[in-house]
């Protein structure tokens, strides 16, 4: 009975906070690859919140009602805090931006840009701003073409399951992607420097993807450049090609 009793006396004066409101919270951050200018203005502001309200709870409370991850670009986080050291710990983790959408909706004057990440999120272009100014992101982002209405959750995830299979090196050589209304899939490629159009068709994208790194590994040994890979029968591959380099 006594150690039950120090227990609970000992996981209260842990769950307390401190009491005195001229004494600073310390706190501590790991933004992983997030670009830290953003990160950084939301670990303020919620050291500030905290010191005000003194809850954990409150604090966790108003980063989903707030949703203050989304504005700040995380896709992932978690907030402790140890109260025998003082100590608030933030650790946040954000997306690798995939492509450049652009999306043209009839309600509106222009189209909408957006930046699709790896977890099939649409986010705003600002995000690969910060990340370019911090150096986070050097590499050129390629293009996403779709039509109207086509642009929904389904879709997003078709097409970053399709981006993220093509692997990080081969992805860097994409420098277009096309979706038809019909659903047919166009890639259009950097080839050792020369363009180069693929048709997918509309099945079976990640088995043909395979044939084309395959394809593109064995014509960039050999120097020679595709005009065009036809790989809308996933049997049958069908190419032309440019002049030797």
């Amino acid at each position: 009975m006594l150690k039950g009793i120090l227990l609970l006396i000992f996981t209260s004066v842990a769950l307390a906070v401190p009491e005195d409101p001229s004494q600073k919270v310390k706190y501590r951050t790991n933004f992983g690859p997030c670009p830290s200018r953003a990160a950084g203005g939301l670990v303020l502001d919620l050291v500030k919140s905290f010191e005000k309200k003194k809850s954990l709870i409150a604090l966790k409370r108003e980063i989903v009602d707030g949703e203050l991850d989304k504005k700040h670009f995380l896709s992932q986080y978690t907030v402790s805090y140890d109260p025998l050291r003082k100590l608030l710990n933030f650790s946040f983790n954000c997306p690798t931006p995939l492509m450049k959408v652009q999306i043209y909706r009839e309600d509106a004057a222009g189209p909408y840009e957006a930046i699709l990440v790896d977890t099939a999120k649409l986010y705003d272009p600002i995000y690969e701003t910060l990340l370019r100014s911090e150096d986070k992101l050097e590499h050129d982002l390629p293009h996403l073409a779709i039509p109207v209405g086509e642009m929904d959750e389904k879709a997003q995830l078709k097409i970053t399951d399709l981006v993220l299979f093509t692997g990080e090196h081969f992805r860097r050589k994409i420098s277009e992607v096309i979706l038809a209304e019909s659903g047919d899939l166009t890639i259009i490629m950097s080839i050792l420097g020369r363009p180069s159009s693929v048709f997918i068709g509309h099945d079976e994208w990640n088995k043909k993807v395979t044939k084309l790194k395959r394809l593109v590994k064995y014509v960039e040994e050999k120097r020679k450049v595709p005009a065009i890979i036809n790989l809308v029968n996933a049997e049958k591959v069908v190419v032309k090609f440019n002049d030797q380099l």
